[in-house]
């Protein structure tokens, strides 16, 4: 086997390894030590190279920026099953429920917010499905349009901060989280308007699929809506300028906003005499089972990448893309249409551990603004969650939805906020300035990659500066993100 064919080799062994149905994080690091052993056998590689996985491992276990994973997932779990969501949708559906599809906009708005303090899509479509979907229904509304609307706003946890994605995105490609969610943040919102203004379109076109609320449901009226309304918004909001404010404002770094969050998850079930230790059981479970999902599949990521840059792996991939016509624009229209097409049988973690440390070198080199990138990437990879056949938010709305609404229903409603999605990486692509308008380059802003969160943990000295974000470095050898593992042992050498 000639040493250029093993690349390709090995990323399609992968894909038989996944399509056999192996769990990932496996079949990332078994292809990985398969194809280590067949380079080694043959003369290919050096058994040297295996010796850096150790090393690269403990950079991960010691990387803190991975810490925001488990503080924003117990945050959002404390805060779904304390009630808020239950609160917020009652609250908003008042307040919007006098105008034609009016509980559609309640949806997006809450889900909206849902994203900004939980961050966690499952936990926003099963509380909308079970809460808002009967209520939809009971009211007249399309049962396409309902499932549509529920599944398509509880992805906006995906794309607004604090997203989960995002911390991983930023890890993967050696960025800052902080400017990760605050490029972010706008194109989260317009994903928002614009399923409002499809809502907006189908009460206008089809009044009898998105009716008004029924006077005999409306309860507050006056003030006592206005304090209904002061006393369910002013709690939330709080939390997020707690987590995001400090953030933004270059105060705390993201895993220090996700501690804070988490401990105002906490005092908030407690002023609502909703904690207990039955419900932080279950939310430490299933964090503890989110956070090893995603560590496992990091370290199998890992042992992937090491064996399939000492194959050369990352050249032949950039060979491969910088070759496609339209230069930049030809790579990003390529990249877009595979992840699109990926997204229908992986889920946005497989694909960031997969296949963005191989896209971020070409970009790199091709000029392209990491930052921009990722976000671009973000909002591509939340069309994972809606369109089938694997669609997971689809299969959360199906566990809960009642058995009138069929499941050729919830495809189909989802089917126009997929295409609002699609439209959004178009716009984003079209005017960058939508994303990087809106990151700060205020000095004293606390933010870095993993490796730079690590070199502040361990006291070392500061790191070299790096090529800026859209200047490909001068050197020959393509740009990779920084390791963590690689600083953990220059900063150990030196003390």
């Amino acid at each position: 086997m000639g040493f250029e064919m093993m690349a390709p080799l090995m990323f399609a062994g992968l894909v038989v390894f996944l399509l056999l149905g192996y769990p990932v994080a496996f079949s990332l690091a078994a292809n990985g030590l398969l194809f280590a052993i067949v380079g080694i056998i043959h003369g290919a590689l050096e058994p040297a190279l295996l010796q850096a996985l150790p090393e690269r491992v403990l950079g991960i276990m010691a990387n803190s920026t991975l810490l925001a994973i488990p503080f924003f997932t117990f945050m959002g779990l404390i805060l779904e099953r304390s009630g808020m969501a239950e609160d917020l949708l009652d609250t908003i559906g008042q307040v919007f429920g006098r105008i034609r599809g009016g509980v559609a906009y309640a949806v997006i708005f809450v889900g909206a917010l849902l994203a900004a303090t939980t961050g966690v899509v499952a936990a926003s479509v099963l509380a909308m499905g079970l809460i808002s979907l009967p209520v939809m229904m009971r009211y007249g509304y399309s049962n396409r349009l309902s499932s549509g609307v529920i599944a398509a706003s509880g992805t906006l946890a995906q794309i607004i901060p604090p997203s989960l994605v995002l911390i991983v995105l930023a890890d993967q490609m050696g960025a800052s989280v902080g400017d990760f969610y605050e490029g972010a943040l706008f194109p989260g919102l317009a994903l928002a308007g614009a399923y409002a203004l499809w809502v907006l379109f189908v009460s206008v076109v089809k009044p009898a699929a998105a009716p008004a609320c029924p006077p005999e449901f409306r309860t507050h009226y006056g003030a006592a809506l206005v304090v209904r309304v002061f006393t369910t918004m002013v709690p939330p909001l709080v939390l997020i300028f707690l987590v995001l404010g400090t953030i933004f404002l270059g105060v705390a770094t993201p895993t220090e906003g996700g501690a804070m969050g988490a401990t105002g998850a906490i005092v908030m079930a407690l002023a609502k005499r909703k904690l207990s230790w039955s419900l932080l059981r279950q939310a430490l479970e299933s964090t503890a089972e989110m956070t090893s999902f995603v560590m496992f599949i990091l370290v199998g990521s890992t042992v992937f990448s090491l064996v399939f840059r000492g194959v050369d792996g990352d050249l032949w991939v950039e060979r491969l893309l910088t070759s496609v016509p339209g230069g930049a624009l030809g790579f990003l229209i390529v990249v877009n249409a595979l992840i699109f097409f990926l997204a229908f049988f992986l889920d946005y973690f497989e694909i960031a551990f997969i296949m963005v440390p191989l896209l971020t070198p070409v970009a790199q080199k091709l000029g392209i603004d990491i930052v921009w990138f990722g976000v671009l990437l973000a909002v591509n990879m939340q069309t994972s969650f809606l369109h089938p056949p694997f669609g997971f938010a689809l299969f959360y709305l199906r566990s809960v939805a009642p058995k009138s609404v069929k499941t050729g229903d919830i495809y189909w409603g989802a089917v126009p906020f997929v295409a609002i999605q699609v439209i959004m990486v178009g716009v984003i692509i079209a005017f960058p300035v939508v994303v990087t308008g809106n990151i700060s380059q205020a000095a004293g802003a606390i933010k870095g990659s993993g490796a730079d969160e690590l070199q502040r943990q361990l006291g070392g000295p500061p790191a070299a500066p790096k090529a800026p974000a859209g200047k490909a470095p001068p050197a020959s050898e393509p740009p990779k993100p920084e390791d963590a593992g690689s600083e953990l042992e220059r900063l150990l050498k030196q003390q």
